[in-house]
């Protein structure tokens, strides 16, 4: 059992919490609780460590889904408590291997085949957003989801929390040239459409039944003027009161939502049965 925040391996942990270099260096990144422990593709679990009260409650009695012992580490209560990124940690922790794809490999893959949406991002930094993002691209049938390179850490453990599980399933990728990356799209024949306080037309009214795009810009300065003016139509979000806009994640919920409910039936799982559940997260 580990005791000590000193031993190597908690301490690798820890650059891989805190800091996105370490990620970026070692392909990796970390995964709390048991709920996104289960959620892990088989082949990318690295190692995982359960505190000492979760080892006594749980394995022992033959539960938890490590078996080999090799792909395991017990450690302290009080070593997994500094090794947590949540206040109230369940106890399971993962080391995971990142899962990387070039942007050419994403478009010409048999998931973008079968959708019709793509989300391209532009330098959004909320942790909450981005994450809200991925989770509910994977629930509307999104393709895929582009981000520029200056977009928040994906493998931030915040964003991995909030996208409950949709960061093992969802595609995404980063390039260092979104707008080269636009001008591909529309090379296949995508349709750009830009979120835009500026739109001359309503998000509904758009024909989404072809394939289309959607970008999405920082929260606080919007989509730049260069990404902007590569759109092929600039669209807006009515609003009602004194509200001027919705935050990144909820305009892009809006807008990946009208998609889906224009291809519904024509998309793997999407026949319009599906029950909505609010979840506590």
């Amino acid at each position: 059992m580990i005791s000590s925040i000193n031993n190597s391996q908690i301490k690798n942990i820890l650059a891989l919490k805190n800091k996105t270099k370490a990620r970026r260096e070692q392909g990796c990144f970390i995964v709390e609780g048991m709920r996104m422990f289960t959620e892990i593709p088989q082949n990318s679990l690295v190692k995982a460590y359960v505190s000492e009260s979760f080892y006594s409650e749980m394995f022992r009695k033959g539960g938890g889904k490590i078996t080999e012992p090799e792909n395991w580490e017990v450690v302290s209560d009080r070593v997994f408590r500094e090794m947590s990124d949540t206040v109230t940690p369940q106890g399971i922790l993962a080391v995971v291997r990142q899962n990387h794809r070039s942007f050419e490999e994403l478009l010409d893959s048999e998931h973008s085949a079968q959708s019709h949406c793509y989300m391209v991002l532009e330098n959004i930094q909320d942790p909450g957003n981005l994450g809200t993002i991925i989770r509910t691209s994977e629930g509307a049938g999104v393709s895929a989801v582009i981000m520029s390179r200056n977009t928040a850490d994906i493998y931030n453990p915040k964003v991995v929390r909030s996208t409950m599980g949709s960061v093992f399933r969802m595609p995404y990728v980063y390039v260092d040239d979104p707008e080269e990356a636009v001008r591909k799209m529309k090379e296949r024949g995508i349709t750009v459409y830009a979120a835009h306080l500026k739109g001359t037309s309503d998000y509904d009214e758009g024909d989404y039944t072809k394939p289309s795009a959607f970008l999405i810009g920082n929260e606080g300065n919007g989509l730049s003027r260069e990404l902007t003016a590569l759109a092929d139509r600039l669209i807006r979000i009515p609003m009602c009161g004194q509200v001027e806009s919705l935050n990144a994640a909820s305009a892009a919920t809006v807008l990946m939502y009208e998609s889906y409910r224009q291809n519904r039936g024509n998309l793997p799982g999407g026949t319009g049965n599906h029950t909505f559940r609010i979840r506590k997260d």
